[in-house]
């Protein structure tokens, strides 16, 4: 007997269903996205690897998938893999294209990338990312607006988030004050472990990457430090005002807050969180500036959306001096929290309103006739393939969840005329192909 067949560990395939709820998620996020004047492009599945090592940390390089056969001469040809994420691509894309693009440009993307990473609930070695990113610009209100999208976005959703911001600055001169500014990634890539270890798994983390235990110490107080917003940001600047780098951060994140906060009664929305987070580092080593990170509060999942800015990463690739900040939609991972927490509409649009079914050849000609005209008016239409039997054409509507079925037999078909039936109520009744159609485009 032949094995069954399967796919790689970390990938899924994806039941119309499923596609129907993706396509919710990508829809939603992309009309934000417009809403706010980006511009959709794509780059390829595949990168040179030259483009995609070293902008992701030690950790993140380790889970680059590599192409082992490209389809060229293996001594000619640079090495390849599949995109991480969509930033350092889209970098890539900037500085290439240079010459078409108007600055600011901001651009969305919404497409797949891979990272040889362990497989587990909400993480996967295949997933969707839907991002937004601004180049160009070093004004703020790029920020703010990011954290606006995140907000509509989740407003839409209904799922109930905070968004947790830091910035890159703040960590630098957390480092430099606590004696260690050369260990800023190892500080980083430690602390942002912090809600999945603990802090006395950092700590010893950070102890192995070479931090002195002064420093350490010294460092205690920081990751603790709680209240609100305005607490926070009085606490750390008084860490930190002998780093020059560090109150510049501090003053971005004010900056920030007191921008999004002047519009908020306009939003009305009590239910997004905006939370300073001190401890937030995200691993990625192209952020400079403001990071982000969002979670859902009402299910246990890990990070939904996350994002920063970015002061040279086209600089990386020869075109220095262009700052970005964009922000990343976990698809995935945003599918999970709306399918938990049973969120989804109990109607998408592209599932099949109307099937019709036979009694036989001739009246199956008429059915195909007719469903020609719904679907000119743009109802989605079936006709089953075949004249079987009531029943097993009754059963396929009820498992495709198609609301209606039109009945064609030798009567209907002389009188122009179905039976229709509502599969929720089981109610028919006979209508002419001209009500039928007015029915289904003018529900009451």
């Amino acid at each position: 007997m032949a094995q069954k067949p399967s796919i790689p560990k970390g990938t899924r395939d994806f039941s119309p269903v499923e596609m129907s709820r993706r396509n919710y998620i990508f829809d939603t996020i992309r009309s934000v996205f417009r809403l706010y004047g980006f511009r959709q492009i794509e780059t390829p599945s595949m990168e040179q690897m030259s483009t995609l090592m070293g902008k992701y940390g030690e950790e993140g390089d380790k889970l680059l998938f590599r192409i082992q056969n490209s389809g060229e001469k293996a001594k000619e040809a640079p090495e390849k893999g599949l995109r991480y994420d969509l930033t350092v691509p889209f970098a890539r894309y900037v500085v290439q294209h240079r010459e078409e693009l108007q600055f600011p440009f901001r651009r969305y993307q919404i497409q797949p990338v891979w990272r040889a990473d362990r497989p587990q609930k909400g993480r996967y070695r295949e997933f969707y990312q839907c991002d937004a990113d601004v180049v160009g610009t070093d004004s703020l209100t790029s920020e703010v607006e990011l954290i606006e999208i995140v907000e509509e976005v989740y407003r839409r959703f209904g799922i109930h988030v905070s968004l947790h911001i830091n910035n890159r600055k703040i960590l630098a001169g957390i480092a430099q004050t606590i004696g260690e500014p050369d260990k800023i990634i190892d500080i980083t890539t430690a602390i942002d472990k912090l809600d999945k270890i603990g802090i006395e798994k950092v700590n010893e983390e950070l102890l192995e990457r070479g931090l002195s235990e002064t420093a350490v110490n010294r460092l205690q107080p920081i990751l603790r430090l709680s209240g609100s917003n305005e607490d926070k940001l009085q606490a750390i600047a008084e860490v930190l005002k002998e780093s020059e780098t560090g109150m510049q951060g501090v003053a971005e994140v004010k900056e920030i807050l007191r921008l999004y906060n002047s519009n908020k009664e306009q939003r009305d929305n009590n239910s997004f969180i905006v939370e300073l987070d001190l401890t937030l580092a995200r691993g990625l080593n192209y952020y400079t500036g403001a990071i982000f990170e969002v979670k859902a509060l009402d299910v246990a999942m890990g990070s939904i959306t996350g994002g920063g800015r970015y002061d040279n990463l086209t600089g990386i690739f020869g075109m220095p001096g262009v700052s970005g900040v964009g922000i990343s939609f976990g698809a995935d991972r945003i599918y999970d929290v709306l399918a938990e927490l049973n969120l989804y509409p109990d109607t998408l649009s592209d599932t099949t309103q109307l099937l019709f079914a036979t009694f036989g050849k001739q009246e199956m000609e008429y059915a195909m006739r007719w469903a020609l005209v719904m679907r000119q008016a743009g109802i989605n239409t079936e006709v089953y393939p075949d004249p079987t039997k009531m029943k097993k054409q009754m059963s396929y509507a009820d498992a495709n969840h198609i609301p209606f079925v039109a009945i064609v037999g030798s009567t209907e078909m002389e009188n122009n005329t179905v039976m229709l039936k509502e599969m929720l109520t089981g109610e028919q009744q006979p209508l002419t192909i001209t009500e039928l159609k007015n029915k289904l485009t003018n529900p009451q």
